[in-house]
Formats: structure tokens, sequence, C-alpha cells
């Protein structure tokens, strides 16, 4: 409270528009002038980790300020994301954003942020592609032997996810809705659980990141028969898009991999950061180690960034209302 008195008082004064626009304006100008902190809500090593890293190393070159990351992993990235969420609007901190906590969460269950009013986006970074594979001796070889085989015997085979409401969840089920096929979910308590019930084959098939399936794939322990991306992936181009199916031609999904900021950020520190950033991707080290994680690059600037993610949230919504799908009551 005493902070928000603090604050108003230049506006009672009638002082704000004429100091505040200006001091923003003084920071944003000699921005970055010390470390900025980068909040991941995952654990080191994560997908999310990696992406937000590797990218932010070359930024820090460009600017000749660190970017310290910090893990604040929990609750499925929720944890890690509200501590952005509440932090000072000065751009001193940055949120490694992903799929799961911007987009799912706030969708299937209560979260203590606001992803549209709580958050600025500042870039994306890139897409992890997802994939469809089934057991090594599921009876089809490609997806539209896969589409046919499931629609010759509905609901007798079954797909294993991370868990009801998770980013693969909800893809695969667009998956199957465009595609009008019926199969049992088999949940699990993450991704490894259910990869590794695929293998064994105790489970018929999955829709998982090529991160996750490549190794898997490429060793022959399961089958790849196509992935989300409509235009196919770069990092595995042997991938057919399950878009070239008849009436999935619509499927375009991953998940995404970007930086975000306290919403009252000024405009010209994102527009610093996200400008950076866009450097940052267009050098051949940072695509190669983003493509080595198995993250695909595909920059988007504040604009195309922010447009996307309204986009992004209404695909999910509609299949998390189509299937009435909830985490809590």
């Amino acid at each position: 409270m005493l902070r928000r008195s603090l604050l108003a008082a230049p506006a009672l004064l009638g002082l704000a528009p004429a100091l505040l626009p200006g001091h923003a304006r003084a920071q944003a100008s000699g921005y970055p002038a010390r470390p900025v902190r980068m909040v991941v809500p995952w654990p080191p090593g994560q997908a999310t980790d990696l992406m937000g890293r590797i990218a932010a190393t070359k930024v820090s070159e460009l600017w000749g300020q660190p970017i310290v990351p910090e893990n604040r992993a929990g609750a499925g990235g929720m944890i890690g994301t509200d501590v952005v969420a509440k932090a000072a609007p000065d751009g001193y901190t940055i949120l490694a954003a992903s799929t799961g906590p911007i987009t799912t969460a706030p969708l299937v269950q209560r979260t203590p942020y606001d992803p549209e009013k709580d958050f600025a986006p500042v870039a994306q970074i890139g897409v992890s592609p997802y994939v469809l594979i089934v057991r090594k001796d599921f009876p089809a070889a490609t997806a539209a032997e896969f589409v046919a085989r499931l629609r010759a015997e509905p609901g007798k085979f079954s797909y294993a996810t991370s868990g009801t409401g998770a980013a693969a969840h909800l893809i695969c089920l667009m998956f199957l809705s465009k595609a009008k096929l019926d199969a049992l979910h088999v949940p699990f308590q993450g991704s490894g659980p259910g990869l590794t019930a695929v293998t064994a084959g105790q489970v018929d098939f999955a829709v998982e990141t090529l991160a996750a399936t490549s190794p898997l794939f490429r060793q022959g322990a399961v089958r790849a028969l196509g992935t989300t991306l409509r235009d196919g992936t770069e990092l595995a181009p042997e991938l057919t898009p399950l878009a070239r199916l008849p009436g999935v031609e619509t499927l375009d999904i991953g998940a995404f991999g970007g930086y975000m900021v306290p919403a009252a950020t000024p405009r010209e520190i994102i527009e610093r950061l996200a400008t950076e950033t866009g450097k940052a991707l267009a050098t051949p080290e940072v695509r190669d180690q983003l493509a080595r994680i198995g993250f695909q690059p595909r920059h988007r600037d504040t604009a195309d960034f922010t447009a996307f993610l309204r986009r992004h949230r209404e695909e999910f919504r509609e299949v998390i209302q189509a299937n009435n799908i909830r985490v809590d009551g």
C-alpha cells in the first residue's frame, strides 16, 4: 500500500504527465545498466531452460551486460511465471515463457496470474515440433494407414500423454478431433513414463515433442508417422506433416518458447530486448544450438508474437471446451 501511495503522489500533485514518461524514457535509454535476471519456471536442463539460456547468452554479448538465469520450478511452471508477473516492470526481470504456464494452464485451472493482463510479450524464439509416434509393431506404416486403422476400430487403441490438460494431451486431441478418431487416453506423470509405455508396447501411440521422441524413433524403439507442424520441420525433414491428411489440413501446432516481461515494462525496453533477441536468432550459432536441443528457431517480433499468442490461446481453448477438460474443480 505504501508503494502504491508513493506512486500515486505525483498524479495527485498534477505532475505525472510531466515527470513519469520522461523518467521511463530515461530508464530505457540507459538499459540495461546492470545484470538482467531471466526467470526460468522449470528445472535446469528442461527444454525451456535450454532455449532461454541459448538466446540469452548471445543477447548478453550484444548488450555487454549479463543475463543471469534463475530456475524457479514448480507447479507446472506456474511458480516461476508468477514471480515474473509480480516483479518490478523495469526490464530487469524477464520470463523464459512457454506454452504450458502461459497458454494451457490458465485455461484448465486457476493460476495466480493472468497471462493476458500481467505480461507483455517481447519476442518468440522458436517452436517445439510434436511428433506422432507408435509402438514399433503397430499395424500401420504411414499416417494415412494409422488413421484408417483407428477409424476401422474406434476406441480400441490407446495413447499416452504427460497428464490430463498438458500440452501433449491437448495437441493429441486436436489431431484426433480433426481426423475424427476415437482412442483411449492413458495419462502419465510426465512424458518420460508415457513414452516408456509406448516403447514397451503397453500403449499404442503418443504425440510428443521432437526432442523427447527423436532418440526413440531414430534408434528404432518406436516409429514416427508425422509432425504437427503444417510445413514440417527442418530438424527432421523426413517427417511428413500430419496436415497433409484429409480433414487435418489446418493442423499447425507446437509448443512455443520466447521472452515476456511484466505488463507495465516501458515500451522502449521491450523494443530493445526484442531487437537484440532478433539479432541473436539471426546468428548461425544460436540457430544451431537451438536445433541441437530439438527446438526449431522461429523468430516473431513483438507484434507478431502478441498476435500469435492470441491465436495459440484460442486453439487450445477450443479443444479444451470441446472435451470439457479441467484439472481442478
